[in-house]
Protein backbone atom coordinates (compact mmCIF):
# COMPACT_ATOMS: atom_id res chain seq x y z
CA UNK A 1 0.00 0.00 0.00
CA UNK A 2 3.10 2.21 0.94
CA UNK A 3 4.73 1.78 -2.49
CA UNK A 4 1.14 2.38 -4.52
CA UNK A 5 1.34 6.12 -2.75
CA UNK A 6 4.52 6.88 -3.36
CA UNK A 7 4.19 5.67 -7.15
CA UNK A 8 1.19 7.72 -7.12
CA UNK A 9 3.00 10.91 -5.58
CA UNK A 10 5.64 10.63 -8.06
CA UNK A 11 3.25 10.51 -11.00
CA UNK A 12 1.59 13.56 -9.65
CA UNK A 13 5.13 15.34 -8.88
CA UNK A 14 6.35 14.37 -12.49
CA UNK A 15 3.06 15.95 -13.75
CA UNK A 16 3.59 19.01 -12.08
CA UNK A 17 7.48 19.38 -13.07
CA UNK A 18 6.24 18.47 -16.82
CA UNK A 19 3.69 21.69 -16.21
CA UNK A 20 6.37 23.68 -14.86
CA UNK A 21 8.71 23.14 -17.93
CA UNK A 22 5.49 24.06 -19.76
CA UNK A 23 4.55 27.29 -18.73
CA UNK A 24 7.13 29.26 -20.56
CA UNK A 25 6.07 27.68 -23.75
CA UNK A 26 2.13 28.44 -22.73
CA UNK A 27 2.82 31.96 -21.93
CA UNK A 28 4.84 32.10 -25.26
CA UNK A 29 1.73 29.88 -27.10
CA UNK A 30 -1.07 32.60 -26.01
CA UNK A 31 1.14 35.95 -26.59
CA UNK A 32 1.62 34.42 -30.28
CA UNK A 33 -1.77 33.95 -30.14
CA UNK A 34 -2.66 37.21 -29.02
CA UNK A 35 -0.30 38.93 -31.11
CA UNK A 36 -1.55 37.37 -33.96
CA UNK A 37 -4.98 38.45 -33.42
CA UNK A 38 -4.04 41.66 -33.18
CA UNK A 39 -2.12 41.96 -36.19
CA UNK A 40 -4.91 40.60 -38.19
CA UNK A 41 -7.13 43.48 -37.31
CA UNK A 42 -4.42 45.86 -38.48
CA UNK A 43 -3.10 43.80 -41.43
CA UNK A 44 -6.51 43.21 -42.83
CA UNK A 45 -7.74 47.22 -42.25
CA UNK A 46 -4.53 48.33 -43.99
CA UNK A 47 -4.99 45.98 -46.67
CA UNK A 48 -8.45 46.34 -46.69
CA UNK A 49 -7.90 50.33 -47.38
CA UNK A 50 -5.74 49.57 -50.26
CA UNK A 51 -7.81 46.50 -51.56
CA UNK A 52 -11.45 48.42 -51.47
CA UNK A 53 -10.19 51.87 -52.85
CA UNK A 54 -8.50 50.35 -55.96
CA UNK A 55 -10.71 47.81 -56.74
CA UNK A 56 -14.47 48.46 -58.36
CA UNK A 57 -15.66 45.74 -56.43
CA UNK A 58 -16.68 45.93 -52.66
CA UNK A 59 -18.10 43.03 -52.23
CA UNK A 60 -14.70 40.83 -53.47
CA UNK A 61 -12.46 43.14 -51.65
CA UNK A 62 -14.41 43.00 -48.49
CA UNK A 63 -14.36 38.86 -48.87
CA UNK A 64 -10.62 38.93 -50.17
CA UNK A 65 -9.98 41.27 -46.60
CA UNK A 66 -12.06 38.39 -44.78
CA UNK A 67 -10.37 35.71 -45.71
CA UNK A 68 -6.56 37.31 -45.32
CA UNK A 69 -7.74 37.85 -41.24
CA UNK A 70 -8.74 34.47 -41.64
CA UNK A 71 -5.89 32.85 -42.60
CA UNK A 72 -3.58 35.14 -40.09
CA UNK A 73 -5.41 33.71 -37.28
CA UNK A 74 -4.95 29.85 -38.08
CA UNK A 75 -1.38 30.45 -38.46
CA UNK A 76 -0.86 32.08 -35.63
CA UNK A 77 -2.88 29.92 -33.71
CA UNK A 78 -0.80 26.75 -35.31
CA UNK A 79 3.00 28.95 -34.07
CA UNK A 80 1.84 29.17 -30.83
CA UNK A 81 0.85 25.67 -30.51
CA UNK A 82 4.00 25.01 -31.98
CA UNK A 83 5.70 27.33 -29.45
CA UNK A 84 4.20 25.65 -26.36
CA UNK A 85 5.18 22.03 -28.07
CA UNK A 86 2.19 21.30 -28.89
CA UNK A 87 2.89 20.79 -32.46
CA UNK A 88 1.41 17.19 -32.40
CA UNK A 89 -1.23 18.01 -31.04
CA UNK A 90 -2.45 20.29 -34.08
CA UNK A 91 -1.16 17.54 -36.10
CA UNK A 92 -3.63 14.98 -34.95
CA UNK A 93 -5.78 17.58 -34.55
CA UNK A 94 -6.02 18.28 -38.09
CA UNK A 95 -5.66 14.55 -39.05
CA UNK A 96 -8.46 13.83 -37.37
CA UNK A 97 -10.73 17.26 -38.96
CA UNK A 98 -10.02 15.29 -41.79
CA UNK A 99 -10.74 11.97 -40.83
CA UNK A 100 -13.99 13.01 -39.24
CA UNK A 101 -14.90 14.98 -42.15
CA UNK A 102 -17.63 12.96 -43.71
CA UNK A 103 -19.42 13.10 -40.15
CA UNK A 104 -19.23 17.00 -40.07
CA UNK A 105 -20.19 17.24 -43.36
CA UNK A 106 -23.09 15.65 -42.21
CA UNK A 107 -23.88 17.50 -38.87
CA UNK A 108 -23.09 20.92 -40.04
CA UNK A 109 -24.18 20.35 -43.85
CA UNK A 110 -26.10 24.03 -43.44
CA UNK A 111 -22.90 25.68 -42.69
CA UNK A 112 -20.56 23.90 -45.58
CA UNK A 113 -23.37 24.50 -48.05
CA UNK A 114 -23.21 28.07 -47.04
CA UNK A 115 -19.39 28.73 -46.75
CA UNK A 116 -18.78 26.97 -50.16
CA UNK A 117 -21.76 29.12 -51.84
CA UNK A 118 -20.26 32.12 -50.47
CA UNK A 119 -16.75 31.67 -51.91
CA UNK A 120 -18.58 30.75 -54.99
CA UNK A 121 -20.30 33.93 -55.13
CA UNK A 122 -17.40 36.40 -54.27
CA UNK A 123 -15.83 35.00 -57.34
CA UNK A 124 -19.63 34.52 -59.63
CA UNK A 125 -22.20 36.27 -58.21
CA UNK A 126 -25.40 38.16 -60.32
CA UNK A 127 -25.07 41.71 -58.33
CA UNK A 128 -22.67 44.42 -56.69
CA UNK A 129 -22.98 46.23 -53.79
CA UNK A 130 -26.31 48.76 -53.46
CA UNK A 131 -27.61 46.55 -56.33
CA UNK A 132 -31.37 46.10 -56.03
CA UNK A 133 -32.13 42.55 -55.49
CA UNK A 134 -34.74 40.17 -55.23
CA UNK A 135 -34.34 36.68 -53.58
CA UNK A 136 -37.34 34.34 -52.76
CA UNK A 137 -39.95 36.84 -50.79
CA UNK A 138 -36.53 38.88 -50.10
CA UNK A 139 -36.78 42.49 -52.03
CA UNK A 140 -33.69 45.36 -51.02
CA UNK A 141 -30.40 46.68 -51.58
CA UNK A 142 -27.33 44.82 -50.71
CA UNK A 143 -24.84 45.50 -48.33
CA UNK A 144 -22.47 43.08 -47.83
CA UNK A 145 -21.06 39.12 -49.08
CA UNK A 146 -20.09 37.12 -46.27
CA UNK A 147 -19.34 33.65 -45.60
CA UNK A 148 -22.38 32.08 -44.50
CA UNK A 149 -24.74 35.27 -45.40
CA UNK A 150 -25.67 38.20 -47.92
CA UNK A 151 -27.28 41.08 -46.47
CA UNK A 152 -29.79 43.05 -47.34
CA UNK A 153 -31.40 45.88 -46.93
CA UNK A 154 -35.09 46.05 -47.46
CA UNK A 155 -36.78 49.69 -48.74
CA UNK A 156 -38.81 49.10 -45.38
CA UNK A 157 -36.09 49.48 -43.38
CA UNK A 158 -35.12 45.49 -42.14
CA UNK A 159 -32.05 44.15 -42.23
CA UNK A 160 -32.42 40.28 -44.00
CA UNK A 161 -29.36 37.72 -43.59
CA UNK A 162 -30.43 35.69 -46.52
CA UNK A 163 -28.32 32.07 -46.59
CA UNK A 164 -25.60 31.98 -49.35
CA UNK A 165 -26.96 28.73 -50.60
CA UNK A 166 -30.52 30.51 -51.16
CA UNK A 167 -28.61 32.96 -52.83
CA UNK A 168 -26.30 30.35 -55.09
CA UNK A 169 -29.54 27.92 -55.92
CA UNK A 170 -32.44 30.39 -56.18
CA UNK A 171 -33.53 33.29 -59.17
CA UNK A 172 -32.09 36.31 -58.80
CA UNK A 173 -33.30 39.16 -59.64
CA UNK A 174 -31.40 42.28 -60.71
CA UNK A 175 -33.60 44.97 -60.87
CA UNK A 176 -30.57 48.14 -61.05
CA UNK A 177 -27.56 46.01 -62.89
CA UNK A 178 -27.19 48.55 -65.96
CA UNK A 179 -29.12 51.04 -64.43
CA UNK A 180 -32.33 50.70 -66.90
CA UNK A 181 -35.61 50.27 -65.54
CA UNK A 182 -38.64 50.03 -67.61
CA UNK A 183 -41.86 50.97 -65.63
CA UNK A 184 -45.21 51.09 -67.31
CA UNK A 185 -49.31 51.71 -66.61
CA UNK A 186 -52.48 51.64 -68.15
CA UNK A 187 -54.24 55.09 -69.48
CA UNK A 188 -58.15 54.22 -70.18
CA UNK A 189 -59.92 56.77 -73.21
CA UNK A 190 -62.90 56.58 -73.64
CA UNK A 191 -64.47 54.32 -76.90
CA UNK A 192 -65.62 57.42 -78.60
CA UNK A 193 -62.58 59.18 -78.62
CA UNK A 194 -59.24 59.11 -81.38
CA UNK A 195 -57.34 56.38 -80.16
CA UNK A 196 -54.55 57.58 -82.32
CA UNK A 197 -54.76 61.05 -81.86
CA UNK A 198 -54.31 59.86 -77.85
CA UNK A 199 -51.59 57.85 -78.65
CA UNK A 200 -49.48 60.91 -80.08
CA UNK A 201 -50.39 63.42 -77.18
CA UNK A 202 -49.27 60.59 -74.92
CA UNK A 203 -45.97 59.99 -76.98
CA UNK A 204 -45.19 63.07 -77.11
CA UNK A 205 -45.28 63.61 -73.10
CA UNK A 206 -42.57 60.34 -73.34
CA UNK A 207 -40.29 62.34 -76.16
CA UNK A 208 -40.58 65.04 -73.95
CA UNK A 209 -39.73 64.40 -70.80
CA UNK A 210 -36.54 64.81 -69.24
CA UNK A 211 -35.89 61.92 -67.28
CA UNK A 212 -37.06 59.35 -69.85
CA UNK A 213 -33.97 57.38 -71.60
CA UNK A 214 -34.43 57.72 -75.11
CA UNK A 215 -31.81 55.46 -77.29
CA UNK A 216 -31.69 52.65 -80.02
CA UNK A 217 -31.48 50.01 -76.82
CA UNK A 218 -34.50 51.72 -74.51
CA UNK A 219 -37.85 52.80 -76.42
CA UNK A 220 -40.57 54.40 -74.95
CA UNK A 221 -43.42 53.73 -76.63
CA UNK A 222 -47.71 53.10 -76.39
CA UNK A 223 -49.64 50.68 -77.55
CA UNK A 224 -53.59 49.33 -78.00
CA UNK A 225 -54.02 46.84 -74.48
CA UNK A 226 -57.48 46.14 -74.16
CA UNK A 227 -61.33 46.80 -74.74
CA UNK A 228 -62.52 47.22 -71.52
CA UNK A 229 -65.91 47.31 -70.27
CA UNK A 230 -65.63 51.44 -70.37
CA UNK A 231 -62.56 52.56 -71.83
CA UNK A 232 -59.56 51.22 -74.30
CA UNK A 233 -56.60 51.03 -71.91
CA UNK A 234 -53.56 51.93 -73.55
CA UNK A 235 -50.32 50.40 -72.13
CA UNK A 236 -47.86 53.02 -71.77
CA UNK A 237 -44.16 51.39 -71.55
CA UNK A 238 -41.12 54.13 -70.87
CA UNK A 239 -37.18 53.45 -69.77
CA UNK A 240 -35.42 55.38 -66.58
CA UNK A 241 -31.76 55.47 -66.22
CA UNK A 242 -31.45 55.37 -62.09
CA UNK A 243 -29.80 53.51 -59.50
CA UNK A 244 -32.00 54.70 -56.86
CA UNK A 245 -34.95 52.26 -57.80
CA UNK A 246 -37.40 53.05 -55.06
CA UNK A 247 -37.09 56.76 -54.35
CA UNK A 248 -35.81 58.20 -57.58
CA UNK A 249 -37.84 55.79 -60.27
CA UNK A 250 -40.79 55.98 -58.29
CA UNK A 251 -41.15 59.77 -57.91
CA UNK A 252 -40.70 60.03 -61.57
CA UNK A 253 -42.66 57.66 -62.89
CA UNK A 254 -45.06 59.80 -60.52
CA UNK A 255 -44.44 62.76 -62.60
CA UNK A 256 -45.03 61.00 -65.74
CA UNK A 257 -48.59 59.81 -65.00
CA UNK A 258 -49.43 63.43 -63.61
CA UNK A 259 -47.73 64.65 -67.42
CA UNK A 260 -49.86 62.04 -69.27
CA UNK A 261 -53.09 63.00 -67.20
CA UNK A 262 -52.75 66.49 -67.87
CA UNK A 263 -51.98 66.64 -71.32
CA UNK A 264 -54.94 64.13 -72.16
CA UNK A 265 -57.20 67.33 -70.05
CA UNK A 266 -55.51 70.03 -72.27
CA UNK A 267 -56.36 67.95 -75.37
CA UNK A 268 -60.01 67.15 -74.51
CA UNK A 269 -59.65 63.61 -74.46
CA UNK A 270 -62.34 61.70 -71.79
CA UNK A 271 -60.86 59.13 -68.84
CA UNK A 272 -64.14 57.72 -68.14
CA UNK A 273 -64.81 55.96 -64.54
CA UNK A 274 -66.15 52.61 -65.03
CA UNK A 275 -69.69 51.88 -65.76
CA UNK A 276 -71.75 50.00 -63.79
CA UNK A 277 -74.81 47.68 -65.41
CA UNK A 278 -77.74 46.95 -63.20
CA UNK A 279 -79.96 44.21 -64.63
CA UNK A 280 -83.28 43.00 -63.93
CA UNK A 281 -84.73 39.72 -63.62
CA UNK A 282 -87.91 37.81 -63.50
CA UNK A 283 -90.95 40.09 -62.99
CA UNK A 284 -88.45 43.04 -61.65
CA UNK A 285 -89.78 46.19 -63.84
CA UNK A 286 -88.88 48.86 -61.89
CA UNK A 287 -85.40 48.96 -60.08
CA UNK A 288 -86.46 48.86 -55.92
CA UNK A 289 -85.63 51.45 -54.13
CA UNK A 290 -86.60 51.79 -50.11
CA UNK A 291 -86.85 55.30 -48.57
CA UNK A 292 -86.90 55.82 -44.56
CA UNK A 293 -88.23 58.20 -43.14
CA UNK A 294 -87.55 59.43 -39.39
CA UNK A 295 -90.83 60.83 -37.55
CA UNK A 296 -88.71 62.39 -34.69
CA UNK A 297 -90.07 65.71 -33.03
CA UNK A 298 -86.84 68.57 -33.38
CA UNK A 299 -86.99 68.72 -29.71
CA UNK A 300 -86.34 65.19 -28.94
CA UNK A 301 -83.47 65.54 -32.22
CA UNK A 302 -81.73 68.19 -30.03
CA UNK A 303 -80.88 65.51 -27.19
CA UNK A 304 -79.51 62.87 -29.51
CA UNK A 305 -76.16 62.39 -29.36
CA UNK A 306 -74.28 63.70 -32.78
CA UNK A 307 -74.34 60.80 -34.72
CA UNK A 308 -77.88 59.79 -34.65
CA UNK A 309 -78.41 63.24 -34.80
CA UNK A 310 -76.14 63.27 -38.03
CA UNK A 311 -78.40 60.83 -39.59
CA UNK A 312 -81.81 61.90 -39.06
CA UNK A 313 -80.48 64.92 -41.04
CA UNK A 314 -79.15 62.68 -43.71
CA UNK A 315 -82.42 60.58 -44.18
CA UNK A 316 -84.66 64.32 -44.10
CA UNK A 317 -82.17 65.58 -46.76
CA UNK A 318 -83.21 62.76 -48.64
CA UNK A 319 -86.65 62.51 -47.66
CA UNK A 320 -87.16 66.72 -49.06
CA UNK A 321 -84.97 64.86 -52.54
CA UNK A 322 -87.67 62.69 -52.99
Amino acid sequence: MGDEVRDLGSIFTEAWNHFLEAIPGIILALIIILVGLFLARIIARFFGSRILSKMDDPLMGRFLVTTLKVLIIIGAILLGLRAAGLGGIATALFSALGASAVILGFAFRDIGENFISGIILAFNRPFNINDTIAVVDHFGKVKSLQFRYTHIKTFDGKDVYIPNSDVLTQPVQNFTSDGYIRYDFTVGIAYEDDIQGAKDVIQTVLDTHYRITRDAEHESFVAEDELAASTINLKVYFWLDTKDFRAGALQVRGEVIRDIKNAIDANDYNLPADITEIKLYGSERDIPIRVEFDDTPNSEAENLPPEERQNKKSRSRGRENG
